[in-house]
């Protein structure tokens, strides 16, 4: 398998600290507050670097020898948030921490919509160093390339603030020394949607008053509130509930931007200041006061912002649950005594124990012990996999029946379990190409609201309807005008997708894959280890001159008892599934025959098993119908190999052994299922003709290409592309086949145990099953269809719903209505991919 590339590191960085620390912070309530305990952990003596996660709520300190936990704990409370000494928190002294990578993350606070995020991308962009920047609305990170490592993080976190926003560091991952992983959502991180349920509830509860009497009108009852108490109520609502879109709506001004917290607020304002002003010029009048308007509006947006909210944090489940998956302590093993450790203790080579039903803590080998692991998490797999000595295992599965002892081979961002997460939230934080166009209409389109409303009132004015009407219709068109689901219609599908592939045993690398996936037209596949087990077994044994079969299969199993060639452990694997009962069989003697196979003395008698030409050369003759039938195999791939008896009174044949690569049980039901989709598949291969032609006659695959070389490999793709003008897909187990998963539209890469081709392709499939090739271009495919629906409605939402208002057949309160939920029903539509399910689970 291709290895995960190392992420690329400045030469000139500062040099490592000598000791760093963590500490849990609690308090904290958006990136700002993050950003005040960085700057109260900076001005701690001996501390070079001070790092918070908002996501996590940790603080990741480095500094030199003197550095005191305690000290630091102590300046976070002086700066207004707890502080707790974290299990690993005593500090540590690494031998070498790497640096900073080409690349920075911060997590942005305040942004409400499309425009939001563009701002902060071009914000971010005019940063001198900065090569790149992406912003995802929906996670509410940026994700900045840098091409000057050495660039000051705080230019960043300034340009943000500078835009009107919050901003805090985020830590990349492959900045940590394992064990750590900085930019994990915490599974138990408190829902914070909570605090806005409660605002929207007590908005709610001062909105009623003011809306109840109003519905009753339309029923002929009167019930009306004095003036002053509409006053007195709406004001509350439009100033203390509503006043998160004034402070958002001025930084959009600072910035010389707009935005939908901007929208809101004028709109919100006008309907307000109309009442107001009537209260002034009208004492007593109350049929022209519209104080409901305002704050049912603001109640409403404040509603659809917490549903929102809360779909939104769904579309994450996919990390939470991959992070719930990493033990925070281990049992590890020194001489003969096993004690508990946190997990940050434990390092490459240690001995960890895991007992039935724990989770395995670290990436590793089986030392001792049989068990069976539940890897369904990690691979999609649904049916625990047997593992004994010698066999890997992945941090995050668990342990079965037995209890086994595992040497460290991996521990922290370098297990398969970061390595997943990093994947999984790499493709979440990437655009789309089709999101440009988003990007465009978004830019252009908080400036068109503003001047569609300043015509729509100046056109009731002139069309001779009173002030009131004019304002009201304009304030309709600035409530349900909202930009909020164009910016949420292909992250949140993406973040959906993603995740629910992960789920299934499918990795996306990027956004990019992911849309190329969707209009795969042909798939070409490797053979060895992607259709193909990978491992040799015995595809016939036929014995020869009236020896029994099972007395045949025991003696060749005792020949080659002992040693460790594939064909040999193909031997014993076929012997000890017949169970024949020779079992006490004496061999001795056993040695290799250079070039020609293995021989042994077995109850007094020398055996041999090997090739044709060891045969020849020991005078063997055999009947037209053996050599017959050995050709026959060999045309088919196999290699022929014979059980001979030498010596007394001859040497004489026993057995017709053929070895062959067998074909995975789901390999024809996928190629069947891609026909099904439209998308065809050929075969291309390294092997022989014979051996190609038979598993494509097997599978169903009419064209093939055998013989070819890896790097051939690349030009038969480029062929394929030229031929069909449509989308090549390579499927490839990422040993041999970089080069064709370079050339080909698309690369999907097998990964098998610990080694995961990540970077071979922009598809990587966690299980060794050619079925998920299919599962992988059909959750592209749904997942494109949800971008498109969800881009379809957003647009189509405004474009019937602003020429509504313009021309009066939209109130204020119904606008509010349907911009609340607009956004709410984009999210809810991409939720709807987690209920897709692949193939094995049909």
């Amino acid at each position: 398998m291709t290895e995960l590339a190392t992420p690329q590191r400045s030469a000139d960085a500062t040099a490592a600290p000598t000791s760093t620390a963590e500490i849990e912070i609690g308090g904290m309530t958006c990136a700002s507050c993050a950003l005040r305990v960085e700057k109260a952990l900076a001005k701690v003596p001996g501390v070079t670097r001070a790092s918070v996660n908002l996501a996590t709520e940790k603080a990741r300190v480095d500094g030199d020898a003197t550095l005191d936990p305690e000290t630091l704990a102590q300046a976070v409370r002086k700066a207004g948030y707890d502080a707790t000494l974290a299990a690993s928190a005593a500090v540590a002294a690494p031998a070498q921490l790497s640096q900073l990578s080409q690349a920075a993350e911060l997590a942005i606070g305040g942004m409400t919509c499309a425009s939001c995020a563009l701002r902060v991308e071009k914000a971010l962009a005019k940063v001198p160093g900065v090569a790149g920047a992406s912003v995802n609305l929906a996670t509410e990170t940026a994700t900045v390339n840098l091409s000057d490592a050495a660039l000051d993080p705080n230019a960043l976190i300034e340009a943000v603030t500078k835009a009107g926003y919050d901003a805090a560091l985020v830590t990349p991952q492959d900045a940590l020394s394992p064990p750590e992983i900085a930019n994990a959502p915490a599974a138990s991180k408190p829902d914070k949607t909570r605090r806005e349920l409660f605002a929207v509830l007590a908005a709610a509860a001062l909105t009623l008053p003011l809306l109840v009497p109003m519905v009753g009108e339309w029923f002929g009852l009167h019930a009306m509130l004095s003036p002053w108490l509409q006053l007195g109520l709406a004001s509350v609502v439009q100033f203390v509930f509503g006043a998160r879109f004034y402070r958002a709506a001025y930084r959009a001004v600072r910035a010389g931007a707009g935005n939908m917290d901007l929208l809101v607020a004028l709109g919100t304002s006008a309907a307000y200041g109309i009442s107001v002003y009537e209260m002034a010029t009208h004492p007593g009048d109350m049929a022209h006061l519209y104080f409901e308007a305002s704050a049912v509006v603001i109640t409403l947006v404040r509603f659809g912002k917490w549903l929102e909210a809360r779909a939104k944090r769904q579309t994450t489940d996919a990390i939470r649950a991959l992070n719930a998956l990493r033990p925070d302590r281990a049992r590890i093993r020194v001489g003969a005594e096993e004690r508990e450790v946190p997990l940050a203790q434990v390092r490459v080579g240690t001995l960890v124990i895991v007992r039935p039903g724990e989770r395995v803590p670290v990436d590793g080998a089986v030392l001792e012990g049989r068990t069976h692991i539940d890897e369904s998490l990690i691979t999609g797999e649904s049916l625990p996999v047997p593992k004994q000595v010698d066999d890997p295992v992945t941090a995050g599965s668990i342990n079965g029946e037995g209890a086994i002892a595992v040497t460290t081979t991996a521990i922290g961002a370098e297990t398969t379990l970061a390595r997943i997460i990093r994947l999984v939230e790499s493709a979440q934080a990437e655009k789309a190409p089709i999101q440009r166009l988003v990007d465009r209409v978004s830019e252009i389109f908080v400036p068109a609201i503003l001047a569609i409303a300043v015509l729509t009132m100046a056109g009731w004015l002139l069309a001779g309807a009173g002030g009131e009407t004019a304002i009201l219709n304009a304030v309709a068109v600035l409530v349900i005008a909202c930009p909020c689901a164009l910016g949420l219609a292909t992250p949140a599908a993406i973040m959906a997708g993603t995740g629910v592939a992960a789920r299934h045993g499918v990795l996306i690398k990027d956004a990019e894959a992911l849309e190329t996936a969707h209009r795969v037209t042909i798939v070409a596949f490797d053979k060895t280890g992607t259709l193909t087990v990978g491992q040799p077994s015995v595809t016939a044994f036929e014995p020869i001159g009236g020896i029994a079969r099972d007395e045949a299969l025991a003696l060749a199993a005792a020949v080659q008892r002992h040693s460790d060639h594939p064909l040999a452990r193909a031997v014993v694997k076929a012997h000890e599934a017949t169970r024949s009962g020779n079992e006490a069989i004496n061999v001795s003697a056993a040695r290799a025959v250079p070039g020609r196979g293995v021989e042994a003395d077995v109850d007094g008698r020398t055996l041999a098993l090997g090739s044709t030409r060891w045969l020849t050369e020991l005078g063997i003759d055999l009947s037209p119908a053996f050599i017959a039938r050995a050709k026959e195999l060999e045309a088919a791939g196999n290699t022929v190999s014979w059980l001979m008896q030498r010596g007394s009174p001859a040497n004489t044949a026993l057995a017709l052994i053929a070895f062959g690569d067998t074909v995975k049980p789901t390999a024809r039901a996928a190629v069947d299922r891609l026909a099904q989709m439209g998308i065809k598949s050929v075969l291309v291969t390294g092997d022989n003709h014979g051996s190609a032609a038979s598993v494509a006659k097997a599978l169903g695959i009419e064209e093939f290409h055998a013989e070819v070389l890896p790097d051939d490999k690349a030009r038969v793709i480029r062929d394929l592309k030229f031929r069909s003008a449509g989308i090549v897909a390579m499927a490839g187990d990422g040993i041999n086949d970089a080069p064709a998963l370079a050339a080909a539209d698309i690369g999907i890469a097998m990964a098998t145990g610990t080694d995961v081709a990540m970077h071979a392709a922009g598809i990587t499939l966690m299980r060794g099953d050619p079925a998920l090739v299919a599962d992988a271009i059909d959750i592209s495919r749904k997942t494109w269809r949800k971008i498109q629906q969800n881009l379809f409605w957003a647009f189509v939402y405004n474009l019937i719903g602003i020429p509504l208002a313009a021309f009066g057949l939209l109130n204020p309160m119904l606008a509010g209505a349907a911009m609340a939920f607009s956004s709410v029903s984009v999210v809810t539509n991409a939720l709807l991919l987690r209920t897709w399910r692949g193939a094995q689970a049909r």
